[in-house]
């Protein structure tokens, strides 16, 4: 019977050895830099922007004007979309928390690798405000500038010398009068190739027809045939008129046919008050947005997608505008002002401008992240360069490695051959932890580094216990299969509550730090679950495996002189 126990206690033995193998050797194939792909996608470490640089922003949140209730979920509402702006900037693993203290709230957000810290902060803080508005117009009264005045006595006074001479000319031959209409007058309906062949034709009017001035030389001064003998001043210039010939109509009124030559005097430039009405139609009803190109110009767009309320405004928006202009407005600025040619169902509207391409993608980028909803204000921030990351990621590994050559020759020279393998069990330890960092991923700050190298410590002191309750036994004349089992079994309650009582400190900080002591907790966790499985499991069965060897069954192999006790292998 004990026998058969022997047996299977070896068995178990060596199944536990060939599971610790295989684990190892999937460890350090996923530890090593360029390791297979298990899972589809790059396994890599991610290092924090003390590392490999970035930039620190911290932002202090206004909510004074967000009910006590709604507060919380603004703050989040905030922090998602800071995340997505960011996320559109390319950045990899970057980190936005939030944090209260007292009464503020403050927004966080790492940006490792970033290289252009004012660019980031330009897309973090924007708020792109989209808006769909209609508008009415107004005559404007402008008084003019001493430099319009001056022009316009300088424009009058010129055009009345070319009338003068007109009228001298008609005057001296009045069958020339046709001729001098085609080539001066500047009657609206004389300038085009029609107009010029009618000879400042009026056709046949009544009274009413034209403004005071005009209607009296035609109807009271002139006789049929003659030219007035004067200019003809109205409000829209000077006037060489001519009576052609009268008639009554059927209810014998008189009728008078005329023509004239039109000298116009100077025109105040006429301003419109535009005032332009806000429509319910905005970017919070915008589902979507895309850059495109024009197919005729090749020009950038930003092709806008509604949900379904947006579908239906923008419908109605464009039914009751047919023919007017519907200006799309962006960050307070006219972009677009087209004109409604018919009803727009679909829900689907374009912005064209003179963007480049970057331009188009930024805006497209920002209209699909959304608005901030409570504004934000910049109160902290930190850069570090990339040669700086660089340098402090170096100095990390160098104080690694002579960390761990130290740990090696102390454990080495102090137990022998239970050292050794306490020096093995932490390269399985060291290529587990690194596996379960790029698995995860674990972002690896400075912080970071310092947790994962004191739960190196940690694990060395739970082999350091064990390694001497083993030594107790044997010097008690245990033999060497009894001392392994009862020395771990004893030193098993010594290190369980101390990992415990780590674990415990390491969840507060977790909780409550921030993310420099969130990077350190974590880290320090991982390590001290791991630094248990290996103390616990792989020291265990690489001990009761080599130690049934003949060779390593020599006190000398454990620390231990004959001298200080007679010991019965």
């Amino acid at each position: 019977m004990a026998d058969a126990k022997k047996m299977l206690s070896k068995r178990r033995i060596k199944l536990t050895f060939v599971g610790v193998f295989v684990l190892t050797v999937l460890a350090v194939l996923t530890a090593i830099p360029k390791g297979p792909n298990w899972f589809g996608k790059e396994t890599k470490i991610h290092l924090g922007l003390d590392l490999q640089g970035g930039a620190h922003l911290v932002y202090q949140a206004d909510i004074s004007n967000i009910p006590s209730g709604d507060r919380e979920s603004a703050v989040e509402g905030t922090r998602d979309v800071i995340e997505r702006r960011v996320n559109a900037l390319g950045v990899s693993e970057p980190l936005v928390q939030t944090n209260k203290s007292d009464k503020n709230y403050r927004l966080i957000v790492e940006l490792p690798g970033v290289t252009d810290v004012n660019e980031a902060i330009k897309q973090i803080g924007q708020t792109p405000v989209l808006e769909f508005k209609t508008y009415t117009t107004t005559p404007a009264e402008t008084a003019l500038t001493s430099d319009q005045e001056k022009q316009r006595d300088e424009f009058n006074t010129a055009q009345q010398d070319r009338a003068k001479v007109a009228l001298d000319k008609v005057k001296k031959d009045p069958t020339s009068f046709e001729d001098q209409a085609n080539q001066l007058s500047e009657d609206p309906g004389n300038t085009d190739s029609e107009g010029k062949k009618r000879g400042g034709d009026l056709g046949w009017a009544k009274k009413g027809a034209y403004v005071p001035e005009f209607e009296k030389a035609l109807f009271e001064t002139l006789k049929d045939g003659e030219v007035a003998q004067y200019l003809i001043q109205t409000q829209f210039g000077w006037h060489i008129i001519q009576r052609i010939e009268s008639r009554k109509d059927d209810t014998g009124e008189e009728e008078v046919h005329g023509r004239h030559i039109l000298f116009k005097q100077w025109e105040q430039p006429q301003q419109q008050n535009v005032e332009w009405n806000n429509t319910e139609l905005s970017g919070k009803q915008l589902k979507r947005s895309a850059v495109q190109f024009d197919p005729n110009t090749g020009q950038p767009t930003i092709a806008l997608t509604f949900n379904d309320d947006g579908a239906k405004l923008f419908e109605k928006i464009t039914e009751e505008n047919v023919g007017k202009q519907v200006a799309i407005f962006l960050d307070g600025l006219i972009i677009s002002a087209p004109t409604v040619q018919q009803k727009i169902t679909g829900g689907q509207a374009v912005i064209t401008g003179t963007f480049t391409v970057a331009e188009a993608k930024e805006v497209s980028q920002s209209l699909n992240a959304g608005a901030l909803p409570v504004p934000i204000q910049l109160v902290s921030q930190q850069s570090v360069g990339p040669t700086l990351g660089k340098a402090s990621l170096e100095k990390s590994f160098v104080a690694a490695l002579i960390g761990f050559l130290l740990v090696l020759v102390f454990m080495v020279g102090f137990y022998r051959f239970p050292g050794f393998l306490s020096v093995i069990t932490l390269g399985v330890y060291g290529m587990v932890v690194i596996s379960i960092f790029k698995l995860m991923p674990v972002t690896l700050t400075l912080s970071g580094i310092a947790g994962f190298v004191l739960s190196i410590g940690m694990a060395v002191d739970a082999n350091v216990l064990i390694f001497e309750r083993i030594k107790e036994e044997l010097y008690r004349g245990q033999t060497l299969r009894a001392s392994v089992d009862e020395g771990f079994r004893r030193a098993w309650s010594a290190i369980r509550d101390g990992n415990i009582s780590t674990l415990i400190t390491a969840f507060v900080l977790m909780t409550f730090g921030t993310s420099m002591i969130k990077g350190f907790a974590i880290t320090l966790t991982i390590g001290v679950l791991v630094s248990m499985f290996s103390a616990i499991t792989v020291s265990r069965v690489l001990l009761l495996l080599l130690s049934s060897l003949k060779i390593f069954q020599a006190p000398r192999w454990w620390g231990i002189s004959k001298k200080q006790t007679d010991i019965s292998i």
